[in-house]
């Protein structure tokens, strides 16, 4: 039975050495069984074909080896689903923002857009070496994890009544409810009052006048100050109806997906829109001064595409992110008006 010994031999050369001479038995003798029992079953001895044929059932030599072979894991699957989440994650918070931001500077940077040629193999370079990098990192972290895991105490040492309590997702919290119309009252009663006291509201543009420091701001600021007093009224607004009825419904999650999208793009316009026109401090002198406001403008500008690519994120996961489970997952009072 050459063929046969062929096969064993070649079967042992993928095993680790401690359990070639063990399995190599052990095969040669299985298959030798399987011969003899299909040439007693025909009343004579196999053609080489035919014990081709059996061995080819068993598969390639390196595949057979692999299934006496100790299972090998660089992270084993204790950890691994672990692994898995925390890659995801890690993937996402850099990769995404990253992303967004480098797509608004695209779009709305018209020096990035123009140096997009010359830059952009550079840039992805960069961003490639940077996720790759990190992802190394947590992979090696886990691998050694996985290599001391039985001595972890914290894996072995476990108290079930400490597993946290099942959430319904869809569920607020009447606390964040409060502290929503604790927060939005605050900003609002200030801006009536305290804002209302200043000609910011009168067409001027002061909105700081004390001490000798005087901050002036450009006649948009106060498209900008309505806005986002409209939107801290509105959030007042249902924020008390969530804590009369703390529970997400349809119409309730879209109104705040509209008040997020408005907050994020009215803060992301006023990034943009050089708001800031003057400032005098004492014993400043009017160049230095101009200089500040440009740097100020300048800056503010610039972080415009972060602002998106935040506001992107923050839309998509708390607004549309919220529309999803709700479809997912109605609550009990939206399947009882359902019904």
């Amino acid at each position: 039975m050459d063929l046969v010994e062929r096969y064993v031999h070649a079967v042992r050369f993928w095993l680790p050495r401690a359990q070639q001479d063990d399995v190599s038995a052990e095969l040669a003798e299985d298959i030798h069984s399987q011969i003899e029992e299909q040439e007693t079953k025909l009343g004579r001895k196999l053609a080489e074909r035919e014990v081709a044929s059996i061995l080819k059932q068993r598969g390639r030599p390196v595949l057979v080896a692999s299934r006496y072979r100790p299972q090998q894991y660089l992270i084993g699957p204790a950890l691994f689903p672990v692994y898995r989440l925390v890659m995801i994650i890690v993937a996402l918070c850099y990769a995404v923002p990253w992303i967004l931001a480098w797509i608004s500077l695209v779009i709305f940077d018209p020096f990035y857009r123009s140096h997009f040629g010359a830059g952009a193999t550079r840039v992805w370079g960069n961003f490639m070496g940077t996720i790759l990098f990190a992802l190394g990192a947590v992979t090696v972290i886990f691998m050694l994890l996985d290599r001391v895991q039985p001595n972890l105490k914290f894996l072995r040492d476990w108290d079930p009544t400490g597993l946290p309590a099942v959430r319904d997702p869809n569920r607020i919290s009447r606390i964040n409810s409060i502290f929503e119309i604790a927060a939005n009252l605050v900003v609002a009663v200030w801006w009536v009052t305290d804002m209302w006291s200043t000609p910011a509201f009168h067409w001027s543009t002061t909105v700081f006048n004390r001490g000798g420091v005087r901050i002036i701001l450009t006649p948009a600021w106060k498209y900008f100050l309505w806005a986002f007093l409209v939107i801290a009224v509105a959030d007042i607004a249902l924020a008390a109806a969530n804590l009369a009825r703390p529970y997400w419904t349809w119409l309730r999650a879209s109104f705040q997906l509209v008040l997020t999208i408005a907050g994020s793009v009215a803060f992301c316009w006023a990034c943009k829109a050089h708001l800031l026109a003057q400032i005098d401090v004492p014993n400043l002198s009017p160049t230095r001064a101009a200089e500040i406001v440009n740097a100020i403008n300048t800056y503010a500008a610039k972080t415009f595409p972060i602002a998106v690519a935040a506001g992107v994120i923050i839309v998509a996961l708390s607004g549309v992110g919220r529309l999803i489970r709700l479809r997912k997952r109605p609550t009990p009072q939206m399947q009882n008006a359902a019904v």
